[in-house]
């Protein structure tokens, strides 16, 4: 359901963009919502990379000016290199981004509209640094509203999962990376200085990738900017958010788990990744900026809000559903927690029967697998997982009522919450694999809904900071957590396990890998069982509200739309090919004449019988052109990832241009070696 559009509040407001001071001479651009008033208010800071004048411009429009009608002064800020600020772009949440963030942190509060006291926000990315500039406990920073974020940057991020590598991401976000850091300034910000600092930029860019295939385990690169290190750092108060259909849910378990009881509320919904007011599939959104109001008044103004009476912990859990790639409201309800793990949600384990099975998916399976990160659009969740399924080994448990004293049966409407486990007794005959479990609801017409996965990377069994080869031919026990979920399984149904050892474009295969036997007496399923409680208080939200809308035009187009997702397959050749528009925003134009043109295509490619066939490739396109100011810029990229027995062989490709002119034009070849990931 789409959100209200609020006219009215109780202050009114006014917007100005100003430069923010750094100690070292850099200034970073910013725009500021204030309230119309004499007196020093909270300041709240989202703080990103992603160019406030342009890409965040239409989500930011829809939030900053609510925040500052309700008394605060909203900011959102440029990193250093990034949009209008100065100075050159770094790699992702590097030291030199904190500790700009400390020094925005300690100016906002140094301001004679500001009472000293600061909140950040944001999501993604700038949940990200929201928490990480919590760690480093700037005194000003007194709470933080962290939405879709991570509080581990190797196992929780876009790079490996379960210790392999994340090829859909670990090459998707680098890509669009490399497109997004080379769009040049804005000259109606920066005026004439708008080349010069375009060029600047340019000569320091390197593609991210370099760097994050560089480091494979988890080692001191990931460990820096994950708070997970030390929870115990973060002082300020933390309201952590996420979504069903987002990956970094998890995150919202830990640190409910881990901080302080008095300090942390955690919030999960059905989403995607995307703030929660914003109506985008799948819903139910909910009045996620007036719950955020509770928030910020509580810990920034001393208001009695009733947020800290809120359980500590408040989910979603969805009923069961057909399978589809979107949904604009899941059917389900709100649960709360008294505390994390919770005293309702008992792990209910379910051995496996049968014999040894022989687990050797074609290289394609998982092709299926919907996008890492959902974005609301029509093709991002997971289709029906029958295909998927029957390239897996799988292990069915019926729901349906117990018998006392029975085994082997689960309860009738099974509710879950939480993070399902499996243990996997494997015998492996290569010294390195990959498992891959799929958590699925199967209804009685035999359609799989995929509720949720997990994988390791075998050589990472005994910790992701290591590598350790199996021994070939032995048997060993590997257990491990399957994404966190809230689920009811109705009577009548089957709770599937399926188990594949290949999983593209997710899990990046390994040349030296293999199937593996799966001895179903040594293996089982862990559920996380949630009771139902008697005369549970319900959780309830206002409705969805914004301020209003910014005004962005987006123009009709004659071309034919391409898929979303789209699989080729050569039957002869065995090849499969999956092409993915991403679609971010496309193309639209701004209430300032600006015309922004964007433009990406990420393909996928792999043999079914050969591992080292796998290929991406990501093509962008971008365009900033002012009409009114004969300015006219095109950035263009092509980004590929390909592998041999040893390593990872990277191109990229930049070309931007200026009218006819091609200003800058650069090829990075780089050969990473296959240590683990």
């Amino acid at each position: 359901m789409s959100p209200t559009i609020r006219r009215d509040f109780p202050y009114e407001t006014a917007h100005s963009d100003i430069r923010i001071p750094l100690s070292d001479g850099t200034r970073l651009y910013a725009r500021i919502w204030r309230p119309v008033t004499d007196e020093p208010v909270p300041a709240l800071l989202e703080y990103l990379p992603y160019r406030l004048t342009d890409w965040t411009a239409p989500r930011d429009w829809q939030r900053h000016p609510w925040y500052a009608g309700h008394g605060y002064a909203s900011v959102r800020v440029d990193v250093r290199g990034h949009g209008n600020s100065e100075g050159l772009p770094g790699d992702e949440y590097d030291a030199t981004e904190l500790a700009d963030g400390v020094e925005v942190i300690n100016w906002l509060a140094a301001q004679d509209w500001c009472d000293g006291q600061v909140g950040m926000f944001g999501i993604s990315w700038g949940g990200f640094n929201s928490l990480q500039l919590a760690a480093l406990g700037p005194e000003p920073l007194k709470a933080v509203v962290t939405v879709c974020s991570t509080d581990d940057r190797y196992d929780n991020d876009v790079h490996y999962m379960g210790g392999s590598v994340l090829a859909v991401d670990m090459h998707a976000w680098a890509a669009t990376m490399l497109a997004f850091v080379c769009r040049p300034p804005d000259p109606v910000y920066v005026g004439d200085a708008w080349r010069r600092m375009w060029l600047e930029r340019l000569e320091a860019v390197t593609p991210f990738v370099h760097t994050w295939l560089a480091h494979q385990t988890r080692d001191a690169y990931w460990r820096h900017g994950s708070v997970c290190e030390d929870y115990g750092a973060i002082d300020a108060a933390v309201l952590a958010v996420g979504g069903w259909h987002d990956p970094y849910r998890d995150t919202v378990l830990r640190l409910v788990e881990r901080l302080d009881p008095a300090r942390v509320r955690g919030l999960i919904g059905p989403w995607s990744h995307q703030y929660p007011d914003r109506g985008l599939p799948p819903g139910p959104s909910i009045g996620f900026l007036q719950e955020t109001l509770r928030w910020w008044d509580h810990w920034l103004k001393g208001r009695p809000t009733g947020i800290m009476a809120e359980p500590p912990l408040r989910s979603w859990i969805s009923a069961s559903h057909p399978p589809a790639t979107v949904y604009p409201e899941l059917p389900g309800r709100w649960v709360g927690d008294p505390a994390w793990p919770s005293p309702y949600v008992t792990p209910v384990t379910y051995a496996f029967g049968g014999g040894p099975v022989v687990v050797d998916s074609p290289h394609h399976t998982g092709l299926d697998a919907g996008r890492f990160f959902p974005f609301g659009n029509d093709a991002d969740l997971p289709p029906d997982q029958r295909d998927e399924d029957a390239k897996s080994a799988c292990f069915d448990f019926a729901v349906e009522p117990v018998e006392p004293g029975s085994a082997g049966a689960l309860p009738a409407s099974i509710e879950i919450l939480g993070r399902p486990r499996v243990r996997l007794r494997l015998r492996v005959d290569a010294p390195a694999g990959q498992v891959i479990a799929r958590l699925c609801d199967v209804a009685p017409d035999g359609s799989s809904t995929l509720v949720t996965r997990g994988a390791l990377n075998l050589a990472a069994r005994n910790g992701r900071d290591r590598t350790a080869p199996w021994p070939e031919g032995a048997t060993e026990d590997v257990t491990f957590e399957l994404n966190g979920i809230g689920h009811t399984f109705p009577p009548g149904h089957r709770v599937r396990l399926a188990v594949s050892s290949a999983y593209w474009p997710w899990i990046w295969p390994r040349a030296d890998s293999a199937g593996f036997t799966l001895d179903p007496a040594g293996s089982s399923l862990e559920l996380p069982v949630r009771a139902r409680v008697a005369d549970e208080p319900p959780i309830t939200f206002e409705p969805a509200e914004q301020s209003e809308p910014l005004g962005v035009v987006f123009p009709a187009t004659l071309d034919e739309e391409r898929p979303e997702r789209l699989v080729v397959r050569d039957v002869a050749k065995g090849l499969w090919r999956l092409e993915v528009d991403p679609r971010y925003g496309g193309s639209r134009v701004y209430p300032d004449g600006l015309e922004f043109t964007e433009d990406a295509l990420e393909t996928y490619s792999i043999q079914e019988s050969d591992p080292l066939s796998a290929r991406t490739r990501s093509d962008w396109t971008i365009r900033l052109h002012r009409p009114d100011l004969a300015w006219d810029t095109r950035i263009e990229t092509r980004s590929e990832i390909s592998c041999d027995a040893d390593s990872f062989l990277t191109t990229d490709e930049v070309v931007c241009h200026h009218g006819d002119e091609i200003v800058f034009h650069r090829t990075w070849e780089k050969r990473i070696p296959r240590t683990s990931g």
